[in-house]
């Protein structure tokens, strides 16, 4: 203020040196991170939110390693310390929260609910009243019987595994698999993978005879087996192809074998214009349940050699490459086969394995047929549209449609009552389509939205008998010609109908914008579906859970979960977006992992659960 004494400047050799990370963020990461209009890259503010494991991996073995392969390991450090949030989890939560010595039995005589992220091998995303324990006239009378908060955690993704009263639950970037018991709730045992870890969970006997597991996969691309009575790893392998992959869908496992879905992260790598762009693909792993040993590897294309292209820095670019598998695989016994979707190319030539659904032998995984939904489709972080300035690896529009219009949401096979069954799969296009299980060949399409690298369907449908279910999450953003379509949608699944739909609308009070500043272009819904009898639980990326009527479509039940909460272990609870995998329902309880912290999403770290209000007690006269 005019005329205020002012403090002395303090003299240039008291003042704190600057800390060396911040010259190597501003030389190696802030022409990225601190750009305006790349949602999929984080801004510092996020970054400075994460742990210190979360960002040391993502330079060492995840999405950053291109970008950090000039820094020297003390280099790392000091960026890592120079951005990373400053409280560690040490475990000391997890003390009070341990059941008593009598109370950590784990029973699996008792029924199972949820055995895996598509409910069956068929990924129907179905649970009738009496797995999850509740009914459609239930649903609508919801109250919150607890949270859980974890520490260190702005982001949970994974879909748990249900038996009885046993919630095991993988509070991803905790690095560890929780047995919880849901009514009281408290900790039975906790398995510590060593790193973070990535996937939903899945459950079954590893083999004819085999002893019972739960089956899931770290950031690191290893299978982990853990058993579910006690929390001991029984056996843990790399199921990736190459060094460079990453596993993202569920591992599920059938009869002998665990079926390992690989994704990959050239989209990320080929941003760097220094890279040579790009070598990364996706594969499919069979391994041996008893022992981890490796049965088979699909590859979604032959390894990347020189394409004869240079970018505009001179550097030679490789390919083909991409066609990563983001979803979780679908079986079909009586096939013979396995399901899985797939993501676009990161480099040229584009393949024919792009953008589509491939059918594979269950016991050589050898490709029986394809169908592509999008050729040519050749994306990375940092292509823009005709007209717009691109990264130097992108390709030109004449070379790509430059879409990113990949699958991430698993295939749903559907048997049908006169044999002719369907196969379908939801893309980010907005598109469902209706396959023939048998060839691959198209039955019905139906376009719901214009899609975007962040709109359309994202990471599953969901089907009852008459109808599937299509969550559709297009963002709002000023593009000419382009009208959002975000909400859910049910279409039957004979002819492909539209037979109801309920758009998502913006829910943006100011208390709700300061938390959420993207409130008014990001509400649609992006994570999975649930039927439970027969209503249909989702939810939106602005942290609202929903209960649709299946029939109807009306909204019997919704619930905001974008705020703070108190928890039944005393790590502040706070809620965020809601993505991936993170809805899910047994034992008598709808649950919600809500926190997403990336797109521009909300941050959260909360596990929310929820039971039907009881009834009141009836008035006694006198």
């Amino acid at each position: 203020l005019a005329g205020a004494a002012q403090p002395a400047a303090q003299p240039a050799e008291l003042r704190d040196p600057p800390h060396p990370g911040a010259a190597l963020y501003q030389q190696h990461c802030a022409s990225c991170h601190d750009a305006p209009g790349e949602p999929r890259t984080p801004d510092v503010s996020a970054l400075r939110r994460m742990n210190g494991e979360s960002l040391y991996l993502a330079l060492t073995e995840g999405v950053m390693q291109q970008q950090a392969a000039a820094l020297s390991r003390r280099e790392r450090y000091e960026l890592v310390d120079y951005l990373a949030a400053k409280e560690a989890d040490s475990g000391e939560w997890l003390a009070g929260m341990m059941c008593g010595p009598g109370g950590r039995t784990v029973d699996l005589d008792r029924p199972a609910a949820l055995t895996m992220f598509g409910t069956d091998l068929s990924s129907s995303r179905r649970l009738t009243a009496a797995q999850a324990g509740l009914t459609s006239e239930d649903l609508p009378h919801l109250e919150l019987a607890w949270a859980i908060g974890f520490p260190d955690t702005t982001t949970l993704r994974s879909s748990p595994v249900i038996v009885g009263d046993t919630l095991f639950f993988a509070p991803v970037q905790t690095g560890r698999l929780l047995a919880i018991d849901v009514r009281r709730p408290c900790v039975k045992w906790v398995y510590e993978a060593g790193t973070q870890l990535r996937t939903s969970v899945s459950y079954g006997n590893l083999g004819d005879g085999g002893p019972p597991a739960l089956i899931l996969a770290d950031r690191l691309g290893r299978v982990h087996t853990v058993d579910p009575r006690t929390g001991e790893r029984i056996w843990a392998v790399d199921g990736r192809h190459s060094e460079l992959a990453t596993i993202t869908g569920a591992p599920v496992l059938f009869r002998d074998r665990i079926i390992v879905p690989v994704s990959s992260s050239g989209v990320g790598r080929g941003a760097d214009p220094r890279y040579e762009c790009c070598v990364e693909h996706g594969a499919v792993v069979a391994l041996d349940a008893a022992t981890g040993r490796r049965l088979w590897t699909y590859h979604t294309m032959g390894e990347a050699r020189y394409n004869g292209r240079v970018n505009r820095l001179g550097v030679r670019l490789r390919g083909p490459s991409g066609a990563p598998i983001w979803s979780t695989p679908t079986v079909d016994p009586g096939r013979g086969l396995v399901y899985v979707t797939t993501g676009q190319n990161t480099s040229l030539p584009a393949t024919d394995t792009s953008d589509g659904v491939l059918a594979l032998d269950l016991d050589t995984g050898e490709l029986v047929w394809s169908f592509q939904a999008l050729a040519n489709d050749v994306w990375i972080i940092g292509c823009r549209g005709p007209g717009e300035a691109s990264t130097p690896n992108c390709p030109s529009p004449e070379d790509s449609v430059l879409k990113d219009f990949d699958f991430g949401a698993a295939a749903v096979l559907v048997p049908r009552p006169d044999g002719n069954d369907l196969l379908l799969a939801g893309q980010k296009s907005g598109d469902v389509w209706a396959l023939d299980p048998d060839d691959g060949s198209l039955i019905w399409r139906e376009t719901l939205s214009q899609g975007t690298p962040l709109g359309g369907i994202h990471w599953g449908l969901a089907v009852d008998d008459r109808r599937v279910f299509a969550p559709v999450n297009d963002p709002a953003r000023d593009r000419p010609g382009y009208t959002p379509r975000p909400g859910m949608y049910a279409l039957d699944i004979d002819t492909g109908e539209v037979l109801w739909s309920q758009p998502a609308v913006p829910d943006c009070p100011d208390a709700r914008r300061e938390r959420f500043p993207l409130c008014g272009e990001r509400y649609g819904l992006s994570a999975a579906p649930l039927v439970v009898d027969r209503t249909v639980v989702a939810a939106g990326v602005d942290g609202r859970l929903y209960v649709f009527d299946a029939a109807s479509g009306a909204v019997v039940f919704a619930f905001d979960t974008l705020g703070d909460f108190d928890t039944v272990n005393g790590v502040p609870g706070r809620g965020g977006s809601i993505d991936s995998h993170s809805v899910f329902a047994g034992a008598g309880m709808v649950f919600a992992a809500s926190g997403y912290g990336s797109f521009g999403q909300p941050e959260g770290n909360v596990l929310l659960a929820f039971r039907p209000k009881a009834a009141p007690a009836a008035a006694t006269g006198p």
